[in-house]
């Protein structure tokens, strides 16, 4: 399924999490990892003198090369290919270019999330990147705590897909159960009927029960999946709010990764991530691998 799993760097501290979670696919399923680092040109727009541009362009390509080489180096050590790139120009579209012209399979990068004090943004980068990738993003929370898990097959041992029953709900599943395979990871389905939306108090019993019903559907459509590769999968209907849910779920359990699509069946604007899937991403501090 992953041939080739970019991952686009900074070298800033606190993505160790992402790379590891990218070399590990990549140890996998036998991929290349591609290292990618931008050099803004946003720069020559700053408030710094034109005559220290050079000076300063300089300096951040050396940054580059580090940042690239620092992902080479953990490669190494595990016996997977690597690509090393610097580009300039502006970080989002030059990552989707490279996606694109490159053949990539799958990003992996860093998101602000709840480490950063505005925890109500991701990185803008990272959103942009996650509504018009045409393949799948894994994010991760940047400066993770605690210790970062060990390359191995024991890195995702429980995989939650929340579902909508939407088209790339089910998508995002076929991701989720792919890598469940590879690992032998547990899968956990979860559909929220969402109170918020529907009244939930006021609501007849009949339409609660259309409603309970068409979640039982849409758990057991990701839960045949699971079956058919021999996999362990539970699923569950909730009610409330949908994020709210899912990330209690999420940390009542012991997952290593949630799967979900970007887009779902409330979307109305495909240059928006559904409301649901980013406030997901950015409260969660388990990685998260969304799929549009």
């Amino acid at each position: 399924m992953y041939n080739d799993i970019l991952v686009p760097t900074d070298g800033r501290a606190g993505t160790e999490a992402a790379i590891v979670r990218a070399l590990d696919l990549a140890r996998a399923f036998d991929a290349t990892i591609h290292a990618l680092y931008v050099v803004d040109t946003r720069l020559e727009s700053a408030e710094i003198p034109a005559e220290d541009h050079e000076e300063i362009r300089e300096q951040i390509m050396e940054q580059g090369h580090a940042a690239t080489v620092e992902i080479q180096d953990r490669a190494d050590e595990i016996g997977v290919d690597v690509v090393r790139e610097i580009r300039e120009g502006v970080p989002e579209p030059a990552i989707l270019d490279y996606v694109s012209e490159e053949g990539m399979d799958v990003v992996v990068m860093g998101t602000r999330g709840r480490t950063e004090p505005q925890t109500h943004h991701l990185g803008s980068t990272t959103q942009r990147v996650l509504t018009r990738a045409p393949v799948p993003v894994l994010t991760v929370a940047l400066g993770e705590t605690g210790p970062l898990p060990e390359s191995g097959y024991g890195m995702y041992d429980e995989i939650v897909i929340p579902t909508d029953g939407s088209d790339v709900a089910e998508r995002a599943a076929e991701q989720a159960v792919t890598i469940a395979a590879r690992y032998g990871a547990d899968i956990r389905v979860v559909y929220v009927v969402d109170t918020t939306t529907y009244g939930f108090e006021d609501t007849p019993r009949s339409i609660v029960g259309i409603l309970k019903q068409g979640g039982q559907n849409a758990v057991e459509t990701i839960a045949e999946m699971a079956r058919e590769r021999n996999l362990p999968v539970t699923t569950s209907i909730l009610r409330g709010v949908p994020e709210d849910e899912i990330l209690q779920y999420v940390s009542g359990s012991e997952a290593d990764l949630v799967a979900m699509g970007t887009r779902g069946v409330s979307a109305v604007d495909d240059h928006f991530l559904g409301s649901t899937t980013a406030r997901v991403v950015r409260r969660s501090s388990v990685p998260v691998l969304t799929m549009g």
